[in-house]
């Protein structure tokens, strides 16, 4: 590492030129070739899968589920005024470009409320074609009449756009940067590092999506990831850079120095994130491995960034990177004092002093928080929690007061028919389903073009996210087609919104369990080799997981349970998305370890230096608590922003990693942490004599070459309650 930041330090213009370029040639070739995501988050052979193949081979047309609603408060909408003017809107949209089709209005029993199905053309309409109908419908909406608009189509015109999220993290960003820095210079150089780091990868990541599948929201959430990482590394870095300088060195010695040291922490706290994002790998869902592998790729870069570039831009901004006060005492004095003082050092000796209390506060904090997560309900949120403005969460609710709320998630049966006996007992299945409860209407039997192929369309009494739907997929799947199929050949397969949420779902739980361990197992893994203790490892996955369950219980109670939703502008309430916990474990296993690394890497150097646990955890908890808690602000301010994407599912990563980068830096790292380390003593550091000689010797952070040391000579011999 130290060679490598000395030829970044001496080729420092030509080390930014060529970051420069690889931003400026990915961002070309992105914009050539375009974006290929794909939002298909269907499992492979799942039930709802096979129906949903069965029924684009056998019915090509039936597709789209784009509605234009219209709705009376008083009158009907078949009063002659009305019926006139919704004529009149439907023969204006279908002159629209981009328009295929529009159907004919379907009316309500209670007559206040009628639909029209709306197809776009086959090869897709603009985002300006379709905002064009939007309005030319709303348009008509006036007095007793009210119109909305539905479907995955007119979606598209209510997504956000800008990057006014990223703009506002990383403004809040540089303000906390200033704070503890004081240089203006140093505090913009963690920004740069990133946002360079983070823009190559969201072109690559551009560019990975035409050669595998990346979800919708993988260029948002490597964003996300790779702003909080990016800027942290780099503070992490520059932090160890300034402290050289006030010792008196040289800037190329300084940066040196704070590369071939926190730089291989940066390294390997980096490479922890990617290990628990290459985890979902393991999960073998197609859609999942493109989010791996993109935010893996935006951590790799944003890593490379921080020991390549950061030490570059140090040499170039020299001396700078202290602030004024600190130039002038360091020009007066020939070096600034160290030793940690203030509030820091006061929290760590009063941790010290009182670690049975306090880490009996933070357990119950942390088990307070987690309760939520025990009511989980995994599902795909629908326009039903778009928020209460949007026009397809209008449309929604008129269709379900008007309808029933099954309309907005019918299910559909698809069955082959190989035999006559299996098109007679097809035939008469509508009977049997109109008898069964849970089911407010259904179609007759629909044959495809060659007779075989059948189709049903089951709308169901309640809502496509209500367990009650789930429960009647269940239903059908196990006791009513099997029945109805008793002595033929027939087999229906059950799809539609709720089956193919239940059906993700299900192979989601089903693997979580293989997840996690392999995740967790691997990160006690790289713990053990670095710090060559059992009880560090285990501690960390113990508090990886309480932050995991704690954040996940203020996902829920905030999404699912909807504390706040509405007036947050996240929408309704509604299901976790199923691959949130999948993402959110690798993410948040990954950050949590970060600050593992910084916090106890500290503690093992004094540890070995001094063999006395409690002045260990003392002076690394004093050190590097400033630090951490600095980079956790950052990260919670950047990971906060996401909310304002208008993305429910960005919004719920936003919040999650949010709240848990909180409670592991604020209620783990700096105070059930330490206060079990002060409680275990030298058990913290026990390795037994059989595992120590076969473990190779991994060093995080090697040693600093020898430098004054005042400062920390005097933490060693003074009680930090003397010096606070």
């Amino acid at each position: 590492m130290t060679s490598l930041a000395r030829w970044c330090l001496r080729r420092r213009t030509t080390v930014v030129v060529l970051w420069l370029l690889a931003l400026l040639g990915t961002a070309a070739a992105a914009t050539a070739a375009g974006s290929g995501y794909s939002d298909d988050y269907r499992v492979p052979g799942t039930e709802s899968a096979r129906a949903t193949e069965l029924m684009q081979q056998a019915f090509p047309d039936t597709g789209g589920d784009d509605v234009i609603v219209w709705h009376t408060g008083d009158g009907t909408v078949k009063a002659t005024d009305v019926e006139r003017r919704m004529r009149s809107v439907l023969h204006e949209v279908g002159r629209l470009p981009g328009v295929a089709d529009v159907g004919t209005p379907h009316t309500s029993r209670d007559g206040h409320t009628a639909y029209a199905s709306l197809a776009f053309a086959s090869g897709g309409a603009t985002k300006a074609q379709v905002q064009k109908v939007v309005d030319t419908v709303r348009k008509a909406g006036t007095g007793n009449l009210r119109t909305a608009l539905g479907g995955s189509d007119i979606a598209t015109t209510e997504s956000a756009s800008g990057h006014l999220s990223e703009v506002v993290g990383v403004v809040v960003a540089a303000v906390v940067l200033f704070l503890a820095f004081g240089s203006l210079a140093a505090s913009l150089l963690p920004i740069a590092t990133a946002l360079v780091g983070v823009g190559t990868a969201a072109m690559g990541t551009v560019l990975l999506g035409h050669v595998m599948t990346v979800a919708g929201f993988a260029p948002m959430l490597g964003t996300l990831i790779g702003l909080g990482v990016g800027i942290d590394y780099a503070l992490f870095i520059v932090t160890r850079h300034r402290k050289g300088l006030r010792q008196g060195l040289p800037v190329a010695v300084a940066a040196e120095r704070a590369v071939a040291t926190t730089g291989r922490a940066v390294v390997f706290a980096g490479g922890t994130v990617c290990v628990a994002l290459l985890g979902m790998l393991i999960l073998r869902l197609g859609f999942l491995n493109g989010v791996a592998v993109a935010a893996s790729l935006t951590v790799v870069l944003t890593v490379a960034a921080s020991v390549t570039l950061l030490p570059a831009l140090l040499g170039m901004i020299g001396p700078r990177a202290l602030s004024r006060r600190e130039r002038r005492l360091l020009a007066a004095e020939g070096r600034c004092p160290e030793a940690p003082t203030g509030l820091a050092a006061r929290w760590s000796a009063f941790v010290e002093r009182h670690p049975k209390l306090l880490g009996a506060v933070a357990a119950v904090v942390m088990l307070t928080l987690a309760l939520p997560t025990f009511s989980l309900h995994l599902g795909t949120s629908d326009q039903g929690n778009n928020p209460a403005s949007s026009t397809t969460r209008q449309a929604y609710d008129l269709l379900a007061d008007g309808f029933g709320p099954g309309v907005n998630g019918p299910l559909t049966l698809v069955a082959p028919l190989d035999s006559a006996a299996d098109r007679l007992a097809f035939d008469k299945l509508p009977d049997t389903l109109r008898r069964t409860e849970g089911i407010a209407s259904v179609t007759p039997a629909a044959l495809s073009g060659s007779g075989s192929t059948g189709l049903i369309t089951v709308v169901p009494t309640t809502a496509p996210q209500s367990r009650a739907t789930s429960d009647l997929v269940d239903r059908l799947r196990t006791q009513v087609l099997p029945k109805a199929a008793d002595g033929t050949g027939l087999k229906v397969r059950v799809g539609g919104v709720t089956a193919s949420y239940d059906d993700f779902a299900g192979v989601i739980r089903g693997k979580l369990p293989l997840f996690v361990g392999t995740v967790v197992g691997l990160g006690c893994l790289l713990l053990l080799l670095a710090f060559r203790s059992i009880g560090i490892p285990v501690k960390a996955a113990l508090m990886n997981i309480a932050a995991v369950a704690s954040s996940f219980g203020i996902v829920v109670a905030i999404f699912q349970w909807g504390w706040g939703s509405e007036f947050l502008g996240l929408g309704h309430q509604g299901p976790v998305e199923p691959f949130l916990p999948v993402v959110m474990v690798s993410v948040l296993f990954g950050l949590s370890m970060d600050y593992q690394v910084f916090l106890v890497s500290r503690m093992y150097e004094e540890w070995l230096a001094t063999r006395d646990n409690c002045r260990a955890v003392r002076v690394g908890l004093a050190e590097t608590s400033r630090v951490i808690n600095s980079a956790a602000v950052i990260m919670i301010s950047v990971f906060l922003a996401f909310v304002l994407s208008g993305d429910r599912v960005i919004a719920m990563f936003g919040i999650g990693l949010a709240a848990a980068v909180a409670l592991d830096a604020f209620v783990l790292r700096t105070l059930l942490v330490p206060a079990l380390m002060h409680m275990l003593g030298g058990a913290n550091w026990w390795l037994p004599r059989s595992l120590e000689r076969w473990l190779p010797r991994v060093s995080i952070e090697a040693p600093e070459p020898a430098a004054p040391r005042q400062g920390r000579e005097e933490l060693r011999e003074q009680p930090l309650a003397a010096r606070s």
